[in-house]
């Protein structure tokens, strides 16, 4: 029985955040979506200081490559659809 682990990096562009605390009403909400729709472990990895610009981390647990890469797909798809923010850049790894 094998584990695969998949990590999405996605690199965010919050153009409507005029503060630290404006970028993070955004995050909040984004990572708390995502951790509720998906089942998966998210963070921002970098970045921290900057108020437009956040670097996230995704990571996903099963026991397919098939079944990580439909999940992160699926993520990115949400990320993308959102209207509050700009997915500039994403790189996924599975491990």
């Amino acid at each position: 029985m094998g584990m695969i682990v998949g990590i999405c990096t996605v690199e965010l562009h919050i153009p409507e955040a005029q503060s630290l605390k404006g970028k993070r009403q955004v995050l909040k909400s984004l990572t708390s979506r995502l951790r509720n729709r998906f089942n998966i472990a998210v963070a921002e990895i970098d970045d921290h200081d900057l108020w437009q610009k956040a670097i996230v981390g995704i990571a996903c647990v099963a026991n397919e490559a098939a079944m990580v890469n439909q999940t992160l797909d699926q993520v990115l798809n949400v990320i993308q659809g959102n209207p509050s923010l700009q997915l500039l850049r994403s790189h996924i790894e599975l491990l």
